[in-house]
This record gives C-alpha cells, structure tokens and sequence, in this order.
C-alpha cells in the first residue's frame, strides 16, 4: 500500500505545471514555454532586411544588439493584418543543434502567463489541423478554448535559423531615407 502511495505522489510530480505566454495570431491563441521568452516589447520600427523571405519583417535593435524578427502569421499562411495598439514584440531564444538564436516574432497581442499542468496537454491531431503538427508541442485547454502549444525550435528550420544569424551578424546601418540626399 505504501508502494502506490509514493507512486501517486511521483505521478504528481511529473505531472506539475508549467508555465507558458499566450498570444494571439488572428483568432487563434498560441503559448510559447516561458523559459524560451526573453521579453515582450511594444511593437518598434523594424528595418527591413533586402533579399530576405517575406516571414523575416527585418531587424530591430534591442539594447545594441541586432534582434531578427519573424512573422509566424506568413510562416504559418495566415494573412497580413495592420499592426495595431496591441501587436507586439516576443523576443525569444531558440535552441537549434545546441546553438542559441535570440529573435523576435510578431504577435497580434500578447494575453498572459498561463500554468498548464502536463495532464491537461494532448498530443496533437494528426488530422484535420490547419498547422504543421511538428510545430506543435501539444493542445491545452482552458475554459472552451484550445491552446496550441507550439514547439518554437521547430517552427524555424536550419537554413531560417542560419539567415536569422547571418542577419544579426550585419552591422546597422544609417536607414535614414534623408541622408541620401
């Protein structure tokens, strides 16, 4: 009897709670692992980058340093919207083959932080879903709302990653459309 008791408190244990940024891309809301969010900055000017894709809105700089920042609404085949009051800057670190990236996303607005036990997280469907399931770490639940968890070191593949780095490696540049004249 003793043996299913300790059980039952590891099972507790494993099923603790962790705590995620929710955010919102158009009507769907999204968490990122909170451990991965540096910040969330108010929407700044962002210097667009030429040659880069269309998911890459361009650079920002973040206490001098040079921050890539990432559109997940291209990146996930949502419509362009208007950035509005509430669109924001999450800038977050991604682990790519034991490298870290630091970079920023766009977010239509940032909600809160949630605790989601491991227990009220589902793995994925693997049909009938409009998102790549490898992006995503599970489905939690609140209320009647879905939450998509998302796998924020594969949302971005190598070949990103690597232009996002390449793209922090750049030194700014005056952008000042004046100074050309």
């Amino acid at each position: 009897m003793k043996e299913q008791k300790n059980d039952r408190v590891e099972e507790a244990d494993s099923a603790s709670a962790s705590q995620y940024l929710t955010f919102k891309l158009g009507d769907e809301v999204f968490a990122l692992d909170v451990a991965q969010v540096r910040e969330v900055l108010d929407l700044i000017p962002i210097t667009k980058v030429p040659g880069t894709p269309d998911f890459m809105r361009g650079v920002i700089n973040v206490r001098g340093s040079v921050v890539p920042v990432m559109d997940l609404r291209f990146k996930f085949g949502l419509s362009d919207i208007k950035e509005t009051l509430d669109t924001r800057i999450i800038v977050m670190e991604i682990t790519l083959e034991d490298e870290i990236t630091v970079l920023g996303t766009l977010a239509d607005s940032v909600d809160e932080v949630l605790d989601i036990e491991a227990d009220q997280i589902e793995p994925p469907p693997r049909i009938g879903m409009r998102w790549k399931t490898e992006f995503i770490r599970g489905i939690g639940k609140r209320d009647d709302q879905f939450i998509i968890i998302l796998d924020i070191d594969r949302v971005f593949s190598t070949d990103e990653l690597m232009l996002a780095e390449s793209v922090e490696a750049v030194p700014e540049t005056d952008t000042d459309e004046g100074a050309a004249e």
